[in-house]
């Protein structure tokens, strides 16, 4: 059975695994912290690439950042990583093809192949962590866009120009549906401007009024989110995924959304590709052409 060597690069880790056609974990996990330095940071890669290179067909990486249509380069942003990380020539790393995604349009076909989207034709997937990271699934195909950049998830919910995002405009959807959203939320409630999600997930646990009420506006901002995305592309399911996911009500944000959808209704579930649904998807998706 044809292997991929999966590389999943982001800021603060890097893992790396072997994986089947099938979408199978088929060896250790081996995880690194990312380093501070773009030379380390290629170096690494280059590292993890020359150990495990003569025993895979080919090379996948999700990485932070959008991807060009050609699977080739970083295009767009990169968050929280060393400055210049996007120049990164994944292409010579490697004697074998070397097939790059984002991370997020990873994890997405990954449920789209063997998770909470299998056999789905269309889906959009929200990776809710310290950010919101999207991956769209129309016709069976993953939407890339004229670019390569489709599904980031930086679209207004108001023009109040309250919250400054990661992107550098106000109130996008990040700003409220992430992690860091939700400790924004909480922080406006309690007017304790040092609360964490932490702090908030706590709170709830013990039946705590103003972060079950940060909870739960955290969520229908979520929801507001969704349902834009719902009318514009008429999912048939809507799958929460991320470190941030495990604290959604799925019922309550179902029955929200489809309230006020124009399009008929949808649903909305947690994913089950696993914590490693990034680097199955890129390994999936670089079996797929080479």
């Amino acid at each position: 059975m044809r292997k991929a060597l999966a590389i999943d690069i982001g800021g603060t880790k890097i893992y790396n695994c072997i994986v089947n056609e099938k979408g199978e974990i088929v060896s250790d996990i081996n995880k690194h912290s990312t380093p501070k330095d773009l030379c380390e940071i290629q170096n690494l890669i280059k590292d993890i690439i020359k150990t495990n290179e003569d025993n895979v067909d080919t090379i996948a990486i999700a990485t932070c950042g959008a991807v060009n249509n050609d699977n080739t380069k970083i295009i767009g942003s990169t968050g929280n990583i060393a400055e210049g990380y996007s120049s990164t020539d994944f292409q010579s790393m490697s004697k074998k093809n070397v097939f790059v995604e984002n991370d997020a349009n990873a994890a997405a076909w990954a449920e789209h192949i063997i998770g909470a989207s299998k056999d789905a034709a269309n889906s959009v997937m929200l990776t809710l962590g310290t950010g919101v990271g999207g991956g769209i699934i129309i016709d069976n195909k993953l939407l890339k866009g004229k670019s390569g950049a489709a599904g980031e998830m930086h679209f207004k919910l108001s023009r109040d120009k309250k919250r400054k995002c990661t992107c550098g405009s106000y109130d996008c959807f990040e700003i409220y549906a992430s992690g860091n959203g939700l400790r924004l939320t909480a922080a406006e409630i309690t007017g304790n401007p040092d609360i964490t999600t932490y702090d908030v997930i706590e709170g709830v646990n013990n039946n705590n009024k103003a972060c079950k009420a940060a909870l739960r506006r955290w969520m229908d901002d979520i929801v507001d989110g969704i349902i834009g995305l719902a009318n514009i592309f008429d999912p048939d399911c809507v799958v929460l995924s991320g470190s941030m996911a495990q604290f959604t009500d799925t019922d309550y944000i179902t029955n929200e959304v489809n309230k006020y959808l124009v399009t008929p209704n949808t649903k909305v579930v947690k994913g089950s590709a696993g914590n490693y649904s990034g680097m199955i998807g890129a390994a999936l998706l670089a079996l797929r052409v080479n």
